[in-house]
């Protein structure tokens, strides 16, 4: 799930590493800010009692424990990330839990695992499956997991010019250290933003063997980094999001006027109530065929 880079491109996106940690650090943050977005995912997965499920991109846990909590004891969920940092965060969330829920935790690619052929019900992923390099034949890997009638659920992101959370920060760093290359992905590369277009995503599910396939575009608001202030989300958005990727590509000396920008360019949505900017996302089901 991670993916190579043009000359002047980004880095690859890589979760063992630094960014992996920094998610594992800020998983609070993280699951208040995207908390509601994957609920809608959830409601659309419909998950029943006694269910397989796997969770793509299960990241530090939050939604191991929702799937879980649907399929109940009689069922299975089956998390997998490429991070070990964040899966240690959400080891630590499944042993606390109250009851021992039906959960399994693997560090692995879930482009190249060996599911089981037919092994699952459904897939589910909150901001899992951008990352793919290949991502008709991951889709297709996740297909060929599902049992006859199985569902695919997931929540991305529409494009960054439709989420503010994202552009404006990015925009004041790179306008503050304009001497920095761009650090985002080609259009339709692996990245945040690559499962952004109705059309273009029907047509890869649809191609990798998925049908019934519906999508809808949410517009709302999001509480930046969970922040209930300023710098609550400054401290967020210098080491998670585009512009996060765009400071560690600067000059350390030169980080503190990007960093000042990014203060100066969100501190207008701060608030009593927190720290809310506009975001965009696309909501995705679709069914395998049965028989």
């Amino acid at each position: 799930m991670t993916t190579g880079a043009a000359p002047g491109a980004a880095a690859p996106f890589s979760w063992q590493d630094r960014t992996g940690q920094a998610w594992s650090d800020f998983h609070a943050e993280t699951d208040r800010q995207l908390a509601a977005l994957g609920a809608l995912a959830l409601e659309r997965l419909a998950a029943r009692p006694g269910e397989r499920i796997i969770d793509v991109g299960c990241g530090c846990g939050q939604t191991l424990l929702q799937l879980a909590d649907a399929v109940g004891p009689g069922g299975r969920v089956l998390g997998i990330d490429l991070s070990e940092a964040m899966l240690a965060q959400a080891r630590a969330r499944v042993a606390a839990a109250s009851a021992a829920p039906p959960v399994e935790i693997v560090c692995a690619d879930a482009t190249s695992f060996s599911f089981p052929a037919g092994g699952f019900d459904a897939v589910y992923s909150r901001f899992g499956l951008m990352f793919f390099e290949q991502p008709r034949a991951a889709f297709q890997h996740l297909r060929a997991a599902l049992a006859p009638g199985g569902r695919l659920a997931f929540v991305s992101w529409q494009a960054q010019e439709r989420n503010p959370w994202a552009l404006v920060p990015l925009r004041a760093v790179q306008a503050a250290l304009p001497e920095t290359a761009p650090q985002l992905p080609a259009p339709g590369a692996p990245g945040p933003f690559s499962l952004a277009e109705p059309a273009p995503v029907t047509a890869l599910l649809e191609s990798a063997g998925f049908r019934d396939v519906r999508i809808d575009a949410v517009d709302t608001e999001i509480q930046v980094g969970g922040a209930a202030t300023l710098e609550d989300a400054m401290k967020y958005l210098v080491v998670i999001g585009p512009a996060a990727r765009q400071l560690a590509a600067s000059e350390p000396a030169r980080r503190t006027a990007g960093v000042e920008a990014m203060a100066r360019a969100i501190a207008p949505y701060a608030s009593p109530r927190g720290v809310w900017m506009k975001a965009a996302a696309l909501v995705v089901s679709a069914t395998v065929r049965s028989g």
